[in-house]
């Protein structure tokens, strides 16, 4: 008599056991090596995936979270969602949890203080394994505390907290690699025109500005950080009153991409040829105005993606029971075109 359908015995699955086996591993560093987790040998991570491979496995995720006590989900919390600063960020985070590793829940808390705290009870409810929150700029924020019951990594805005994890842009290194760029390419009269003195962002960068041009045995021009506002207007406004006030100079370092807009409109129309007679560099990257400036322009790019991927990174390590307290300062970089050189 012929076997029925339901008699034939159905080979096993394999399980996780299987792999770390076949791998020649423990059956905690399989799980971390094919979860993408940061803390594994990558000729360690070849093999295991090799050997999951090799035996067909397929991980059972809800097995997974329920044995590590986790739900392969994050948080990420944003105050500033139709920012500039605050989608590269999170595009980074996202890429470092890896597509199909982890969940991502996405909350949009406008800087207000309730819906933040809305946010986060909606995030916790859904049982996340960590939280990321972004700020809209790099001031200090209140920390969400330590009672939480998951690991939570500040990026961009870091929290007032000691305790916490906080990633953010090196900002005073920023306006060091400015100054040094503009002085090797033979510019000894370098004026500041930046965003609101209130800001973190325009403080820490005219401190990096300053503390280059004391090193190479330089004075700012015009004596003084013409503070104002992120906008093309101020750009232009500075512009009219240091030439208005007799100022030399043949570079104008500004404290973002809007201002450095703003200040070539105004060398353009007054006759000064850019970069010839004076070089202008900005900050931010922004590539819808250093694309469209005329000559494309100058600017230090703050490493947004990879700020957030070191993020998700600590995330990560924070999961495992490695959480580093302390600000991390992310490096930043020169992205130099034809508004600070002829050879662009």
């Amino acid at each position: 008599m012929a076997a029925t359908e339901e008699s034939v015995p159905r080979p096993r699955a394999a399980t996780l056991r299987d792999v770390a086996v076949l791998a020649g591993v423990s059956v905690a560093t399989a799980s971390k090596a094919l979860n993408g987790r940061s803390n594994v040998h990558p000729d360690t991570r070849r093999r295991v995936i090799e050997a999951a491979e090799r035996i067909s496995f397929t991980p059972n995720t809800l097995a997974q979270a329920i044995l590590a006590g986790q739900t392969g989900t994050v948080g990420l919390l944003t105050n500033d969602l139709e920012g500039r600063f605050s989608l590269p960020i999170l595009m980074g985070a996202e890429d470092a949890f890896g597509a199909g590793k982890m969940s991502v829940f996405l909350c949009d808390a406008r800087d207000d203080a309730i819906r933040e705290q809305y946010h986060l009870k909606a995030l916790l409810g859904r049982r996340v394994d960590g939280l990321i929150v972004v700020g809209s700029n790099t001031d200090p924020r209140e920390s969400l505390g330590h009672d939480l019951p998951v690991p939570v990594v500040y990026a961009y805005a870091p929290s007032t907290d000691p305790l916490d994890s906080s990633v953010i842009p090196d900002n005073v290194n920023a306006g060091t690699l400015a100054i040094e760029h503009l002085v090797a390419t033979g510019r000894t009269r370098i004026a500041h025109v930046t965003g609101d003195v209130n800001y973190a962002a325009a403080r820490d960068r005219a401190a990096g500005a300053l503390g280059a041009l004391a090193a190479a045995g330089l004075e700012l021009a015009g004596e003084r950080v013409r503070y104002g506002a992120w906008t093309e207007a101020w750009g232009r406004a500075a512009t009219h009153t240091l030439l208005s006030q007799g100022v030399e100079f043949d570079a104008i370092l500004c404290g973002s991409d809007q201002i450095a807009r703003g200040v070539m409109d105004v060398l353009r129309d007054r006759g000064f040829d850019v970069p010839r007679e004076v070089a202008v560099m900005g900050f931010d990257n922004w590539q819808i105005l250093t694309s469209g400036a005329r000559p494309e322009l100058t600017s230090v790019d703050m490493n947004f993606e990879m700020l957030g991927r070191r993020a998700a990174q600590r995330m990560f390590e924070a999961i495992d029971g490695k959480q580093t307290p302390g600000v991390e300062r992310m490096p930043c970089r020169v992205v130099v075109r034809g508004s600070t050189t002829l050879d662009d």
